[in-house]
């Protein structure tokens, strides 16, 4: 294969961080190139959906930090396998007032009506059936209003996830590649850091290059949740997910990327703007190579105000192994 095409190192190492789809099996997006790594992300993100209506009640004002480790190797008979350790904390967070004057600087006040709460607040609950108002009891309901999922403050262990990764065809100039995972249901349903299911998916994972200076990675994968199974039962849809990512090589050691991630809906049809709509993640960052390790920086911006996070931010660290 031709080293200058595969000198990169593939998207920058973001994913959908909104609460009620974090535990939805949701694909980073990747090079095909199988690899041999270790890996750990941290990222932190805003998140604020207060909405209900006849049938729904999803109201979420927090911040969340995940630490995801990663481990890849490749075996030349099998493939790369792969696993991910995520931990994932909630809590109030502190860039409500960041955000605020973000907004104001770019003429879009408020685009999440942050102003019906106090700054720096917390609040995580998804109820489902007839709104009756909130109710104090943890997982009960009347009238058909049921909690299925009453967080908390606090760290927990996120669904493990494990991944196979076959090269299909291979050529000095692309790579084309089959990845399928399956999410383990490691976290706690009830507070929101799993699903309490097994999910699966499956990714076509193409690298294209298109110059010696530039790189470019296209991924679509089909992903097959399980139900959340927390306090009460939600019925999660099968989705789409796709996107791609630019590498482009500016100075000996540092790289610019930028990538747009896109995802349909998971949820049944609740009525609610943030979470019937499509998501769209726009993500732009820079990478620092140093021998076989690298570095990454990056900010995710949900570009229309559903199904992501409104902000986030991440830093990775990789060693090829």
């Amino acid at each position: 294969m031709s080293t200058t095409c595969y000198a990169f190192s593939g998207p920058l190492q973001v994913k959908n961080q909104f609460p009620i789809f974090i535990h939805a099996n949701q694909p980073y997006l990747e090079r095909a190139m199988p690899e041999t790594s270790f890996s750990a992300s941290l990222s932190h993100s805003s998140v604020f959906t207060v909405q209900n209506s006849g049938e729904w009640v999803i109201d979420m004002d927090m911040e969340i930090t995940e630490l995801n480790v990663r481990y890849k190797h490749y075996i030349k008979s099998i493939g790369e396998v792969g696993v991910d350790l995520p931990f994932v904390a909630f809590s109030h967070g502190f860039l409500d007032g960041f955000l605020e004057s973000y907004h104001d600087l770019i003429s879009d006040p408020d685009p999440y009506g942050r102003n019906v709460r106090s700054r720096d607040s917390f609040l995580y609950e998804i109820r489902q059936g007839e709104f009756t108002g909130l109710l104090a009891e943890r997982g009960s309901g009347s009238q058909g209003n049921t909690a299925v999922v009453l967080g908390r403050t606090g760290t927990g262990l996120g669904d493990i996830h494990l991944t196979l990764k076959r090269p299909l065809i291979v050529s000095d100039n692309y790579r084309l590649s089959i990845k399928g995972d399956l999410e383990l249901p490691t976290g706690d349903a009830k507070e929101g850091y799993g699903n309490g299911s097994t999910d699966a998916g499956i990714s076509f994972l193409y690298d294209r290059k298109l110059s010696d200076k530039v790189m470019s990675y296209w991924n679509i994968s089909a992903v097959f949740p399980g139900d959340v199974d927390g306090y009460g039962n939600i019925d999660l849809s099968n989705f789409v997910h796709g996107g791609s990512a630019i590498e482009i090589d500016i100075l000996q050691r540092w790289d610019l990327l930028f990538q747009l991630q896109v995802q349909s809906p998971v949820y049944p049809e609740t009525d609610l703007l943030a979470i019937d709509r499509t998501a769209y993640l726009l993500a732009f960052g820079c990478r620092y190579y140093n021998g076989s390790n690298s570095i990454e920086f990056s900010i995710t911006e949900d570009i229309n105000s559903a199904g992501a996070p409104d902000f986030t931010a991440n830093i990775s660290y990789k060693v090829h192994l």
